[in-house]
């Protein structure tokens, strides 16, 4: 799903890919390529004791148009996690929000979290290493998290209560009436 305000933008991004330092990468290069890359994004960010072993790259046009790998221990944000900082900085280099006709490539399958945001990036296709069960093996283990999901907000571990929901529909209300929005 592509809006004309976004193809303008990814348009452009692709004329300028060498000055958004955009990596080419040969034609030649496959899955075992991609993925090689994720990984040693995520062993460049576990030695340098910047977070956990987890790393990933975002493709298009077969060239590497983005770079993450966990950061989560070093900036102290639990949302840093490989596939939204490589998401991160692939929309940068693109200058989009969406990352149409991409592919990503994460050294693990993703958490729950990354999973959210990878459906909000809109890329074409995934490809994971490493899956759920290897990760909870050495300690990174998001079984209770898709456990949450499907509990009621009354049993969840964290307790969630709506409050104040008049209040917080003001800005949906105002939304619906801007002239000017970018749809997303």
């Amino acid at each position: 799903m592509c809006n004309s305000f976004n193809k303008k933008f990814i348009d452009e991004a692709a004329k300028n890919m060498n000055e958004n330092n955009i990596e080419k990468v040969p034609s030649t290069k496959n899955h075992q390529y991609f993925m090689q890359e994720a990984v040693n994004e995520a062993v460049k960010g576990m030695t340098a004791n910047e977070g956990g072993p987890f790393g990933c790259v975002i493709v298009k046009d077969g060239k590497i148009v983005g770079r993450g790998n966990n950061k989560v221990t070093s900036t102290n944000d639990p949302t840093a996690h490989a596939e939204v900082t490589a998401i991160r900085n692939a929309c940068k280099n693109l200058n989009s929000f969406q990352l149409e006709d991409c592919i990503i490539y994460t050294s693990c399958e993703p958490c729950p979290m990354c999973l959210g945001a990878i459906y909000w990036a809109r890329p074409n296709k995934v490809y994971y290493g490493s899956n759920q069960e290897d990760a909870a093996n050495i300690g990174f283990d998001d079984q209770f998290i898709y456990d949450e999901i499907n509990l009621g907000y009354d049993k969840r571990a964290i307790p969630f209560e709506q409050c104040e929901r008049e209040t917080a529909l003001q800005p949906f209300k105002m939304w619906q009436s801007k002239s000017d929005k970018t749809e997303y």
